[in-house]
């Protein structure tokens, strides 16, 4: 009986850690409702971990691929990625007209994109880190940037 326990409690702990690792960067969340009739109503919400390890497990063509593409834009994704996390808490962006309404914000380390239109709505929140991952992953697969 006792070694039950301590198999449980040993299962229990390594769920435990693995669930903290995969959390560590945060969520990332996207969400798309569309407001007609019959709309379309998408909401995902993943670790932000797994970008960065869907970047290494990426095939290297593919990844050479993307970073060839964004090549151009890569040194202004590095720096923003960078100067964002010097801001966890900044508006940027809010701006409204009689119809749409846009506002960019970090908010406690995170990116949040909202986008709301008479036509559809689109929320989308980043930890500034997986940012961060993102631009150092794809300048890794792009040389010479």
């Amino acid at each position: 009986m006792l070694m039950i326990a301590k198999v449980a409690l040993g299962l229990g702990a390594t769920l435990a850690l693995a669930t903290a690792y995969t959390f560590h960067e945060g969520v990332i969340r996207v969400d798309v409702d569309e407001s007609r009739q019959g709309g379309s109503h998408v909401h995902l919400w993943f670790p932000a971990t797994t970008v960065s390890a869907g970047l290494r497990l990426a095939p290297k063509h593919y990844l050479s691929h993307a970073a060839e593409q964004a090549r151009p834009y890569l040194p202004v994704l590095r720096e923003v990625a960078k100067e964002l996390q010097k801001y966890p808490n900044a508006e940027f962006v809010d701006v409204t007209d009689s119809r749409d309404h846009v506002h960019i914000a970090m908010v406690n380390g995170k990116l949040h994109v909202d986008a709301v239109s008479d036509s559809e709505d689109v929320h989308i929140v980043i930890p500034a880190e997986t940012l961060g991952d993102v631009a150092a992953r794809l300048e890794d697969a792009a040389p010479g940037i």
